[in-house]
């Protein structure tokens, strides 16, 4: 699922989620922008199911980033792009 030598953030959500059709393009325009080696998945909860409980994703929006293929924090919910820019700049300041 995630790249084994890389920044991935996964991007857990419905399609019938308003907040996530809205939080969306923003978390996208935040990686192209100020971390652009951070890789995109979206994956839709509803037709993926079985990855949503291996990963204990119970409420969308999620986000998770994985460092090499690991976890390394989550977000759920009510997502602030700033506190999300601050943990991603954390790792990526350090990885790159």
């Amino acid at each position: 699922m995630t790249d084994k030598n890389g920044l991935t953030l996964g991007y857990f959500s419905t399609p019938d989620c308003n907040v996530c059709k809205t939080l969306k393009p923003k978390v996208m325009e935040l990686l192209e922008k100020e971390f652009p080696e951070v890789k995109f998945l979206y994956v839709d909860v509803s037709s993926s199911r079985e990855l949503a409980a291996q990963l204990n994703v119970f409420a969308v929006p999620t986000l998770i980033l994985f460092v090499d293929g690991k976890e390394n924090f989550r977000m759920s919910r009510f997502v602030g792009l700033d506190e999300l820019s601050d943990k991603i700049g954390r790792i990526y300041n350090l990885y790159f």
